[in-house]
């Protein structure tokens, strides 16, 4: 069944308009009397069919409403130094089917890639659009937030105030990431750091535990690459939780 995200809903009607109208008439080419389901972000999604179908909106009909059990009771972030190439979008997709509750790209001192102003902003488009799309893939029924590019000193801002800081780093030699999930209280959010290539610096990964009272961790006797740090994490916390598997 094609999903969409919905502008509009009362009780027995909900509008798809925009680029979601786009994709409905240009790509899906589906037409009036087709069977689509809506969600709106609210944790509910709506089977509908296409009554009417104008240049602004197409107007479905509600025939059942459903609040299904699809996004993980604990919310886990992904906070992850700027990458090179498509890894950041990639772990944006694989991030969002796998449950995660928002992403943050971080400036760190090793990203060699730098994105500023319009740029900066034009690539959180493209990683909210990427986020949106898995999101549909995976049956989700809320987006996860992309948050603007951020840098250390308002990383503490971006997130929930009872967040509760992860960072895994190759020199933490005694505390596993497993050990330290007991430690945790999954009903508040969790955050995990993740560096670029080369990791953070002993100066970044000692401003986390100070500022944030991030507990570092590590992921094990291998060296992994950022985007395979990142989605083993994530998997890792997720799975501790009940939320996968």
């Amino acid at each position: 069944m094609h999903r969409f995200k919905i502008q509009t809903r009362d009780n027995s009607h909900f509008e798809i308009a925009g680029e979601e109208l786009h994709h409905l008439v240009h790509v899906m080419r589906l037409t009036i009397d087709s069977n689509v389901v809506g969600f709106d972000n609210s944790g509910g999604q709506w089977l509908g069919i296409i009554e009417t179908l104008t240049k602004e909106a197409a107007s479905c009909r509600i025939i059942e409403e459903e609040f299904p059990v699809v996004e993980a009771k604990t919310r886990v972030y992904l906070v992850m130094g700027l990458a090179k190439g498509e890894k950041m979008e990639w772990v944006i997709q694989k991030g969002t089917e796998l449950g995660m509750a928002g992403f943050v790209p971080l400036r760190t001192k090793r990203s060699v890639v730098q994105l500023e102003g319009g740029k900066a902003k034009d690539r959180v488009v493209r990683w909210q659009k990427i986020a949106a799309e898995a999101v549909k893939q995976s049956r989700r029924v809320i987006e996860p937030e992309v948050a603007a590019i951020t840098n250390w000193n308002d990383l503490g801002k971006v997130l929930p105030p009872d967040t509760q800081w992860i960072i895994p780093y190759e020199d933490e030699k005694t505390r596993s990431l497993h050990s330290c999930l007991g430690q945790l209280n999954p009903r508040f959010p969790v955050a995990i750091l993740i560096g670029a290539e080369g990791g953070f610096s002993p100066e970044e990964v000692t401003w986390a535990q100070q500022e944030l009272q991030a507990i570092s961790v590590s992921l094990g006797n291998r060296i992994l690459r950022t985007e395979t740090a990142a989605l083993a994490a994530l998997t890792m916390v997720l799975a501790h939780y009940g939320d996968l598997g």
